[in-house]
């Protein structure tokens, strides 16, 4: 039974940094009150894009850096968001 619970967890896993992307990709999205379904689609694949170019950046700035990928960011969200809305006024 343990080798079969041990299987489970790591599926689990999974789930978890899923749920924990969504999370951090919600910082990303334009706040919005619109019942529109295509705004609001729009807003999310946008968010998805500025959350998968941040996650490049980061990697790439820590390959470069240090030689290998961490998981916990050099690069912050924070720093981009903070960046992105100086250089273009969003968000």
């Amino acid at each position: 039974m343990t080798n079969r619970s041990s299987g489970f967890l790591t599926e689990y896993g999974y789930r978890w940094e899923i749920e924990s992307g969504y999370k951090s990709i919600k910082r990303f999205m334009a706040a919005t009150t619109s019942k529109d379904f295509g705004l609001r689609f729009f807003y999310f694949a946008f968010a998805c894009l500025l959350y998968s170019i941040w996650r490049a950046v980061d990697l790439l700035v820590q390959v470069e850096l240090t030689g290998e990928y961490e998981h916990s960011p050099i690069v912050t969200a924070d720093n981009t968001l903070t960046l992105l809305k100086k250089e273009t006024g969003i968000g």
